[in-house]
């Protein structure tokens, strides 16, 4: 199976979906084959790529709840490479729903399997919490990317993450790693960012990827129109950044470009 990161991070409004979706659609533009899964009820993931969310016959809730297969969930999202595996509003119960059955952490790590030579990179959106589907989210991935806004309280959420992911390591997956943290929303020119930046460098340096994503109104336009950034405005300086991100984590992947050249060339 190709590499599965789940996005996380249970404080709201740091950029967790916007990541996913155009992080997904990056690699995808470079010749990856790539799943998006969208854990978070809310289904932002998915109508962030353009599906609507109300004509979904089949949904991740129903994958794990396992009354239907993942391969006829997942669904193209008309982008090139890239595909999802759905949700909505359905997917909040899960949580109540899965609490008796037998090794319920273990839902959707079981549910992919069918899916292990199909992508070269899942990317699962959690919800802006720690619970049952986070944990599940967690318990498939080999890593986890956790996107931080430069703000107060934002190493406080990363050390309660990271005690979380700790505590995952030891009861259901020793394999999970740290993939990076990403700063989101990024403005150099106030003191905060600086300085949250300087508290992160200082416990994560070797974890905190280069790259940063600025504030950009081209990136809070675009899932209003469904589509990632680089299909809204493919020279806006988001798009810019989450290239980057998506050239800077292939790297650390060790994805050659001759690999990506034969990917784009298929």
């Amino acid at each position: 199976m190709g590499k599965i990161i789940a996005v996380a991070n249970q404080k709201g409004g740091v950029g967790k979906t916007t990541t996913v979706v155009n992080l997904a659609a990056c690699l995808a533009e470079v010749g990856q084959r790539v799943l998006l899964v969208d854990l978070d009820p809310q289904g932002n993931s998915t109508s962030g790529v353009g599906i609507h969310k109300k004509k979904i016959a089949i949904s991740v809730y129903d994958v794990m709840l396992g009354t239907a297969e993942i391969k006829d969930a997942v669904l193209s999202t008309g982008f090139v490479n890239l595909f999802i595996l759905p949700s909505n509003i359905n997917l909040a119960g899960a949580e109540i729903e899965l609490v008796e059955e037998e090794k319920r952490e273990q839902k959707l790590k079981s549910a992919l399997v069918p899916l292990k030579d199909d992508f070269d990179f899942v990317l699962i959106d959690c919800p802006p919490s720690l619970g049952l589907l986070t944990i599940n989210a967690l318990t498939a991935a080999q890593t986890v990317l956790i996107p931080i806004q430069c703000e107060f309280y934002a190493l406080e959420g990363l050390s309660q993450l990271t005690n979380t992911i700790k505590q995952i390591r030891r009861l259901y997956n020793p394999l999970l790693n740290i993939e990076g943290i990403l700063v989101t929303m990024y403005d150099g020119r106030l003191n905060l960012t600086m300085q949250v930046l300087a508290e992160v460098k200082k416990f994560f340096a070797d974890k905190l990827f280069q790259t940063t994503i600025p504030r950009n109104v081209r990136i809070s336009e675009a899932p209003s129109h469904g589509m990632p950034v680089n299909y809204y405005d493919r020279y806006a300086k988001g798009t810019e950044a989450y290239r980057t991100l998506a050239e800077e984590l292939l790297e650390r992947n060790h994805v050659s470009r001759e690999t990506l050249m034969k990917g784009e060339e298929k």
